[in-house]
């Protein structure tokens, strides 16, 4: 799941303090979300689901198909 929330924003050319921003978090919090050292707050991923345009169940490793819900 975390080496996925990196390549997202790797793959955006976002940083993590572009990332922190978006959910009100410090910089220090997403790297720390990021890296698996800290769980990521539900109302956080759906956040980052919308973003990105995908699914929770793909950021959490669930499925590999990209496409969201909506």
């Amino acid at each position: 799941m975390y080496q996925r929330l990196r390549d997202l924003r790797e793959d955006r050319d976002l940083t993590q303090q572009d990332l922190a921003d978006l959910l009100k978090v410090s910089q220090a919090t997403y790297s720390r979300y990021e890296s698996g050292a800290l769980d990521i707050p539900s109302t956080s991923l759906i956040k980052l689901a919308r973003f990105y345009k995908t699914s929770v169940d793909y950021l959490l490793g669930l499925t590999n198909d990209r496409k969201s819900y909506r």
